[in-house]
């Protein structure tokens, strides 16, 4: 899956004051996104509030994004829960036409054993022949897929294809990278690893601040696949307080708040979620300030 290696970005869904979908919006981010070079879009992942969005909802954000996309880039749907049954349900009806793969996280709140987590992978890869890329995220979901567990679903399934990896552990991270297929992709689920991740032979990142700064990091994990470590780390300089900022609240709180401050949508969340605080938000307007400066002239302001 070559089209999937890079910088994903795991797009928000931009809201107005009486929280329906912002469509205009979020059709800004897309094209935003795609100007600054990013390699593919990740629609309704965590980042994109999906678990508080209805059926409609979801399919008006597909649909927004399809048609704004315009075939330019590749997109990945998440699709995933902790209820197996629902989420083969889901995928059996899935329209896969105008997506190349499927996210899907491991069970949240259940707490599933690792069996169990294996279980859960092995139904819903036999309904469908759309590659699947696994997503370990601990602190969401309240258990950790085990490397043995990620490598032994990505052996027996030929549609498993990768795993967004962010348990945040990076000897997990080489564990994986370590006795993996060699088509198999471990990506970055975590901002602040993506660079460690793929300097030590990961596929790339899904990131959340990738869309708020996309030409910024798309040119450090760039840089990072071509072994030009020193402009990696530099780059990565210049953004780290930003991937930390845009969590000091949680997400997608912070990247909401970049989006209004680059004018390109509202800062608006749904419960229980909130909206970020008015010091987070000049925190983060002092962030973003030096690269819209730069962005006027061309260049990566330095760290």
């Amino acid at each position: 899956m070559e089209q999937l290696q890079g910088t994903g970005v795991a797009l928000v869904t931009p809201f107005k004051k009486d929280l329906s979908i912002d469509t205009g919006a979020l059709r800004r981010i897309v094209n935003y996104c795609i100007d600054g070079g990013v390699d593919y879009l990740v629609v309704l992942g965590t980042t994109g509030e999906s678990v508080t969005l209805n059926k409609a909802e979801k399919m008006l954000v597909m649909d927004t994004v399809v048609s704004a996309n315009m075939g330019r880039l590749p997109l990945v749907l998440g699709i995933g829960g902790n209820s197996t049954y629902r989420i083969v349900d889901e995928i059996k009806s899935f329209e896969s036409e105008h997506f190349s793969a499927i996210l899907s996280v491991s069970p949240y709140y259940n707490k599933p054993t690792q069996e169990g987590v294996y279980q859960h992978f092995k139904a819903i890869s036999e309904v469908t022949n759309t590659p699947i890329i696994l997503y370990n995220v601990p602190g969401r979901t309240g258990s950790n897929m085990l490397p043995e567990t990620s490598l032994r679903l990505a052996h027996d399934f030929k549609n498993i294809i990768g795993i967004k990896e962010a348990s945040g552990d990076m000897v997990q991270v080489q564990k994986i990278l370590k006795n993996k297929s060699k088509d198999f992709m471990v990506i970055s689920g975590d901002d602040i690893t993506a660079l460690p991740t793929v300097l030590a032979g990961g596929s790339g990142v899904i990131s959340v601040l990738g869309q708020g700064l996309p030409s910024e990091f798309s040119h450090m994990i760039r840089a990072a696949l071509n072994r030009e470590v020193d402009e990696a780390y530099r780059l990565h300089y210049t953004m780290q307080d930003g991937m930390e900022l845009i969590f000091r609240e949680g997400n997608p709180a912070g990247i909401k708040a970049i989006f209004e401050t680059l004018g390109l949508s509202g800062a608006d969340v749904r419960l229980p979620l909130v909206e970020a605080s008015s010091t987070l938000k000049k925190d983060i307007a002092a962030f973003v300030k030096p690269f819209i400066e730069v962005t006027a002239y061309g260049g990566i302001p330095n760290s």
